[in-house]
């Protein structure tokens, strides 16, 4: 018998963690999987859902656990982030349904009963990466931990979006980011220190930011007076920017995968990223991309300088990383899941 699984994600707006559970959803549609997805009543994953066939979607609003009863009959829920995790375990205590969780970040979780209990309900906890499964266990011992990563999108880049962008920025060397604004986090503050520094020794390079976030105007009002730097803001296609790119920055200060860097893999972008998190189960120095040391703005600075006058350079960390992200693609994600699925 098929089995049906009711994905649950009450994240706001559409990240990263979203865009992979919207990649989960497509995949188990086309093996004929029954499934039920709840999220907020005025979720983007919704709406970015709706065409999926065999996919009932269910809004619903805060306290969320008074609608647990969407569940009571569930042969699985799969919790997608901490808000979902919280659900399901309610809901498992009282109708004993059974749920998977994936933890998607690397935060340090707080040492108190209830996480432990959650993480050691599960059937599964699902982590991105070693330093997710390792922060998992230091709170639940007795969670049962398996890696699966996240996968690259696979979004079909659009070549006439993607000329025009690439005209607007012409005989300029782009540097690209893709994150939220969120400086604790994805550390775009170093970036831009690097292009006050690299404005005025390299001129031809240009830095792109894609995303919105909390520290949009501190980083805006930071960049103040730079002609080599542009904030784009939220694009629906990342790719189209993406593929145009000479090279990625990635300056996180914490990442629990950084799972865009599978679609700058794809795209045969080369990288530089700090070895933090679980960057460094993706990324390997100096075969698929630079590992650098984390809020370290003279590595950054060498680094894209290097890169800059190194062609060859950018060439073999590129294509190596494109044939070292082929395991992240979206059937070998699935495929792992629905073997976890299988086992419940």
């Amino acid at each position: 018998m098929q089995k049906e699984i009711t994905h649950v994600n009450f994240a706001k707006g559409f990240r990263g963690g979203e865009r992979q559970t919207q990649l989960l959803i497509e995949q188990l549609s086309e093996q004929g999987y029954i499934q039920k997805l709840l999220t907020r009543s005025d979720s983007e994953l919704a709406e970015r859902c709706s065409h999926i066939d065999n996919l009932t979607i269910c809004p619903v609003k805060k306290p969320y656990i008074l609608h647990a009863s969407l569940v009571k009959h569930t042969q699985l829920v799969h919790a997608h982030e901490t808000k979902a995790l919280q659900f399901a375990y309610f809901s498992h205590l009282l109708y004993k349904t059974p749920f998977i969780v994936t933890r998607r970040v690397d935060n340090p979780l707080k040492t108190n009963f209830l996480n432990t209990k959650m993480y050691a309900s599960a059937i599964t906890t699902v982590a991105l990466s070693k330093a997710i499964k390792k922060e998992i266990l230091r709170v639940s011992p007795n969670a049962n931990v398996k890696i699966i990563p996240s996968a690259y999108s696979d979004i079909e880049v659009d070549k006439d979006i993607a000329q025009q962008i690439k005209e607007r920025f012409k005989e300029k060397f782009l540097v690209g980011n893709v994150g939220a604004l969120v400086d604790s986090h994805k550390g775009q503050s170093l970036l831009i220190e690097a292009a006050h520094i690299l404005e005025k020794t390299n001129p031809n390079i240009h830095f792109i930011l894609l995303g919105r976030g909390e520290d949009e105007a501190r980083f805006k009002e930071q960049a103040k007076g730079l002609t080599n730097i542009t904030f784009e803001g939220f694009v629906n296609n990342v790719n189209d920017y993406i593929s145009i790119f000479d090279l990625f920055l990635f300056p996180s200060r914490h990442e629990g995968l950084g799972s865009i860097l599978f679609d700058v893999m794809q795209l045969e972008v080369p990288i530089i990223a700090t070895n933090i998190g679980g960057i460094p189960d993706i990324i390997q120095d100096d075969t698929n991309g630079l590992l650098i040391p984390p809020e370290n703005i003279d590595a950054i600075v060498s680094s894209i300088v290097k890169l800059y006058n190194d062609n060859a350079k950018r060439v073999r960390l590129s294509n190596y990383a494109k044939s070292s992200v082929v395991q992240y693609s979206p059937k070998v994600m699935a495929s792992a899941y629905m073997k976890l699925y299988a086992q419940t």
